[in-house]
C-alpha cells in the first residue's frame, strides 16, 4: 500500500514537472488594434489570433501585457518566451523563430488636415520643426536610422501622440498603422477628416508571432500549422475584418 502511494506521488511530481517544463510564457505590449487592454481584458486582432491558435493546439499558455521594452527584453533573454505582435525585419531575423504572417502593415506620418504647412515630400518631413513619436521602439529607431534629427521621443503611450497633436503641442506624429490611427480616432472621438495621412510610407513589414530561439521546433511547427488552418478556413480573415 505504501509503495503504491509513493508511486502515485512520484508520478504526480514527474507529470507536474513535465507540464511546467512544457509551459511557455506569452508577452505582448499595448499596441492597438493588434494587442491592447480594454476594460482590464487583453484583446485585439493578434490576441484573438493567438487564442484561436491555442484553441487548435490545445495549449493554454499565460499571456501578459507588459511595457514594450520589457516584452522585447524578455523575448531575447528569457527561455520559452513568445511575443506578439512583432514586425519581422532583416535585423531581427536570426534572433527569433517566427510564425506568421498575421498581417502586412505600413507606418505613415500624420498631421492635422487644417495645417497651414501640409507636408508632401520626404525633404519637407525631414525639415519639419518637430515629429513626435514613442520614446522607444522600432519606429523611432527606424526614423533615426533614416537620418531624421527632428524627433521628439517624449510619448510613453501611443494615445499621447494624438492628444499632443490635437492640443497643438506637436505638428506631426508617427507611431501607428492606418488601422491604429482609426482605432485611436474612435477612442478619442476625433471627427472624420481631422487627421491627414502624409503620403510617405516610412516603414512596411509583416506582423508575426515571435518565439525565443530555445523554443521547441515541435511547438513552433504546431503553431505554424494551426495558423495555416485559420488562414485556409477563412477564420484569420474574419478576425482581421472585425478590426477594420
Amino acid at each position: 500500500m505504501k509503495n503504491s502511494v509513493l508511486l502515485v506521488t512520484l508520478l504526480c511530481i514527474l507529470l507536474g514537472a513535465r507540464a511546467k517544463a512544457d509551459e511557455y510564457r506569452i508577452v505582448t505590449e499595448e499596441w492597438a488594434p493588434y494587442n491592447y487592454l480594454q476594460d482590464g481584458q487583453l484583446t485585439g486582432l493578434t490576441t484573438e489570433v493567438v487564442n484561436a491558435i491555442m484553441a487548435l493546439t490545445g495549449d493554454n499558455f499565460p499571456i501578459e501585457a507588459v511595457p514594450s521594452m520589457r516584452a522585447t527584453y524578455d523575448l531575447r533573454q528569457q527561455p520559452k518566451t513568445i511575443m506578439y505582435s512583432l514586425f519581422r525585419t532583416p535585423e531581427r531575423e536570426s534572433s527569433y523563430r517566427w510564425v506568421g504572417p498575421i498581417a502586412e502593415e505600413a507606418i505613415y506620418p500624420y498631421q492635422l488636415a487644417s495645417s497651414e504647412a501640409p507636408i508632401h515630400s520626404l525633404a519637407q518631413l525631414m525639415q519639419a520643426q518637430r515629429i513626435t513619436t514613442r520614446h522607444a521602439g522600432l519606429v523611432p529607431d527606424t526614423l533615426e536610422s533614416l537620418g531624421f534629427r527632428n524627433l521628439d521621443r517624449s510619448a510613453n503611450q501611443n494615445v499621447q501622440l494624438y492628444r499632443m497633436l490635437l492640443a497643438g503641442r506637436t505638428q506631426i506624429i508617427v507611431g501607428d498603422t492606418p488601422a491604429g490611427v482609426a482605432y485611436y480616432s474612435r477612442l478619442l472621438q476625433i471627427p472624420a477628416g481631422t487627421l491627414r495621412q502624409i503620403p510617405l510610407e516610412l516603414f512596411r513589414s509583416s506582423l508575426y508571432i515571435a518565439f525565443s530561439r530555445d523554443s521547441s521546433e515541435a511547438v513552433v511547427t504546431r503553431w505554424a500549422e494551426a495558423l495555416d488552418q485559420l488562414r485556409s478556413s477563412g477564420k484569420l480573415e474574419q478576425i482581421r475584418l472585425a478590426y477594420e
